[in-house]
């Protein structure tokens, strides 16, 4: 597949993963040895990892949706830049909904072999989610 390809792969699977809940297309989109390393767990998550832990923050923020701010490729990886916002409406990491509206960065890698994401790194700001939710302390 093309660089162009790999960038509108990583297009659809934001849309209709992440913004429409279709969870279903990870299995269309992602290898069947699919790696999602993200901070803290010690084990990657696999594609039904994944598609858990997308229903999980589509069901604590229903009207979830990331908007692309950077969409970069070069040879089998698509590097792309997110804005990701929502209303907390229910339950999110233990945390009881607030109501409160959310607005935070990721950025994420994704590796492609054969038109399949393989491997997916990512880093959301997770502070400043937490600090968005009155969960943790705000800046001073």
């Amino acid at each position: 597949m093309s660089i162009e390809d790999n960038k509108a792969h990583v297009r659809r699977y934001l849309e209709e993963a992440w913004n429409m809940g279709n969870v279903g297309i990870i299995d269309e989109l992602m290898a069947s040895d699919y790696a999602r390393y993200m901070s803290g767990p010690a084990q990657p998550l696999n594609r039904e990892g994944q598609k858990q832990r997308i229903t999980a923050f589509r069901k604590a923020f229903p009207d979830l949706h990331l908007t692309i701010d950077d969409l970069i490729a070069e040879g089998e990886q698509v590097v792309f830049r997110v804005t990701v916002r929502g209303t907390h409406q229910g339950a999110f990491m233990g945390i009881s909904p607030t109501g409160k509206p959310v607005t935070v960065t990721a950025i994420d890698i994704a590796r492609f072999v054969n038109g399949k994401i393989v491997e997916h790194w990512g880093q959301m700001d997770s502070l400043g989610l937490m600090q968005q939710l009155g969960v943790a302390p705000s800046k001073g």
